[in-house]
């Protein structure tokens, strides 16, 4: 007798859509069925034996029509764009606590060392550029092999390591590693015009951390922070949120000024024999590796959670016709150093941001340097040093809060032209105010001494007003603008032209503001005397800056005006295609309806006709479209 086989199960099949498909995640992929039947087996026994399922079509994944487009939850935003302004506001918060904190610590270890002085400065800033050039060429190498995930920590955790490192081991040992007999035994030798570069090698602990801190501001703000933010960001979001982060950021300056003059005034508690500026760098290379751990948290938790929700929203965003075509993306360009410069070379866009990026550097440091040897002179001693530079920190932070208002309201009013001309404008005022000020000093002793003042104190004073001017300005203004201006680009050069303007454009300005100094300084025996024709040199650099912004201001429209073009394209195919399925919906159901209308009209006469049969079954109607 034979068993009767058992009856199938019949599983639902997945219904089936036009859109774009989005991969299946594996608990989302359905489970195959093992089906079983009865019968003989190979030696004739009822043993059951599995049998394969017959071949099934995959099933269709999601796709983009299945992803919602986010709703605005509050003040017209969504919760995406919260998450992620939220995100990158806090990272931002944290990079610029360690950048304030780097900045002031730098200058204190190099200008207050034995024997150094402010004049060390444009040594040191002449070593930026090659070990700029090595970071890029470093950079790229990785960029082409690593993820941007992987790159993003490959960059950070190197400097959060250094800077702990010597905060709790190299300064502890500052007096066995400095070779100060050895410098002194060589300084008569020399001559007073080796002076400075002999303080930096008797020093040269302070000499790297200069270095290494100078770099964290081109390498994790510039590149790592603004890089992932016009990753994640669109050009909408980046016009609201992006001087926002400058306040949030200005925020931490007033918190990391306030930290370094009360840490720095803490010697008076400490017992007698204690280094109090000792103490201090602990606590504040501590606080540097705290914020570093931060900032790689935050970056993990953008990748993990915020980056998958930002790409389907674009794609629901491109199906639903209200975004620019996705496009497929390409693999990384494999270019050598040279085809790199070479290309951005040739690149009018790349040029003009590097020539603004030039411009800003090498116009602050035709100033600063004079200012910080007149402050070396009113604040000999490091924690003197250190605890006014953390209230010029302060004083910075709370005048840049004021004017991103300001900032964030010039650039939606007038746009980015405007927004990028008057950063120029604000640095080429105060500094020719400074200038005319210290070529001055002589005949303005005796009104200031009325004041109850000196040459000094006033030089001191009005310096610093011009740089929390230059400074805020930069926060406020320039540096929304400047990364506005990379959002239209492609991702090949956002993410090479980013890396050489950048880092080595960055760094090319300050090694260049010190070749100048130093030039002017053998060429008219001070600095004091080259201090007229550095004024002129600084005239002339920024007129170059702000024929640079007009060029680019025409071309970052055209490109934007090109995007909107795109976006416009695409979403009137959207509309045509769908106006064309539904249209083709319609001629379907207008030929169904006509079959089942003749079908019903030639049954008539044959049940009329008394019939016993039944009429002839329909053929059955077309298929819609």
């Amino acid at each position: 007798m034979s068993i009767p086989p058992v009856a199938r199960v019949s599983r639902p099949q997945p219904i089936r859509t036009s859109s774009p498909a989005l991969p299946l995640l594996p608990s989302q992929r359905p489970r195959p069925a093992v089906l079983c039947r009865s019968g003989a087996g190979p030696n004739g026994s009822g043993a059951q034996q599995p049998e394969q399922p017959a071949p099934t079509p995959n099933p269709a994944p999601a796709t983009a029509a299945t992803v919602a487009i986010d709703k605005p939850v509050f003040l017209g935003l969504t919760l995406l764009t919260w998450q992620k302004a939220i995100a990158l506001g806090l990272m931002f918060f944290a990079i610029l606590f360690n950048y304030t904190i780097l900045r002031n610590t730098k200058d204190v270890l190099v200008v207050t060392a034995p024997g150094s002085g402010a004049e060390a400065i444009p040594f040191l800033k002449t070593l930026d550029l090659p070990i700029a050039v090595l970071f890029t060429v470093t950079y790229t190498a990785l960029a082409n092999r690593l993820s941007n995930d992987a790159l993003f920590y490959a960059c950070l955790l190197p400097f959060i390591g250094f800077f702990g490192f010597f905060g709790f081991a190299i300064y502890p040992n500052k007096d066995w590693l400095h070779p100060t007999t050895f410098c002194n035994k060589i300084a008569p030798i020399l001559g007073d015009r080796w002076s400075a570069p002999l303080a930096l090698l008797q020093s040269w602990t302070y000499s790297a951390f200069y270095l290494v801190a100078e770099m964290w501001g081109s390498v994790v703000v510039s590149l790592l922070f603004w890089g992932l933010a016009n990753q994640i960001m669109t050009v909408d979001e980046a016009a609201t949120f992006y001087p926002l982060f400058g306040m949030g950021a200005n925020l931490s300056l007033i918190v990391a000024g306030n930290m370094t003059h009360r840490l720095s005034a803490m010697r008076a508690s400490l017992p007698p024999g204690v280094d109090g500026w000792g103490v201090a760098l602990q606590c504040l290379m501590g606080a540097v590796v705290l914020n570093g751990v931060v900032i790689a948290g935050l970056h993990w938790a953008l990748q993990k959670w915020v980056l998958p929700r930002v790409q389907e929203q674009r794609v629901a965003l491109a199906a639903a016709g209200k975004g620019a075509a996705i496009k497929p993306k390409k693999p990384k360009t494999k270019m050598s150093m040279g085809e790199s410069f070479k290309f951005l070379a040739s690149s009018p866009y790349i040029r003009d941001l590097a020539t603004m990026v030039v411009s800003f550097a090498v116009a602050l440091q035709l100033v600063e340097v004079t200012w910080k040897s007149k402050l070396k002179t009113a604040y000999p001693s490091p924690a003197d040093y250190s605890a006014f530079m953390g209230r010029f920190s302060e004083v910075v932070g709370m005048v840049t809060l004021g004017m991103m208002l300001v900032g964030r309201f010039v650039i939606k009013r007038f746009g980015w032209g405007v927004g990028a001309m008057a950063t120029p404008a604000v640095i080429l005022s105060t500094s020719i105010i400074f200038l005319g000020l210290v070529l001055a000093e002589g005949p303005l002793t005796a009104p200031l001494a009325v004041l109850g003042t000196t040459p000094l104190m006033a030089a001191v004073l009005v310096g610093s007003l011009q740089n929390v001017f230059s400074r805020s300005a930069k926060y406020s203004l320039f540096d929304p603008c400047k990364e506005m201006a990379y959002i239209p680009l492609d991702d090949e050069v956002k993410s090479k032209g980013k890396a050489a303007v950048d880092v080595v454009g960055n760094l090319l300005g300050k090694s260049g503001g010190a070749v100048v100094q130093q030039a002017a300084i053998f060429t008219f025996g001070s600095l004091a005397a080259s201090t007229p024709y550095l004024g002129i040199i600084l005239t002339i650099l920024i007129v170059n800056w702000m024929r640079s912004v007009l060029s680019l201001e025409k071309q970052f429209h055209a490109l934007m005006g090109q995007q909107k073009e795109e976006q416009e394209a695409h979403a009137q195919a959207h509309a045509d295609a769908q106006e064309a399925a539904e249209g083709a919906n319609g001629n379907g159901s207008h030929v169904s309806n006509g079959s089942s209308n003749g079908a019903a009209a030639a049954a008539a006469p044959a049940v009329a006709s008394g019939e016993g049969q039944p009429p002839a079954a329909p053929s059955p109607a077309p298929a819609a479209a």
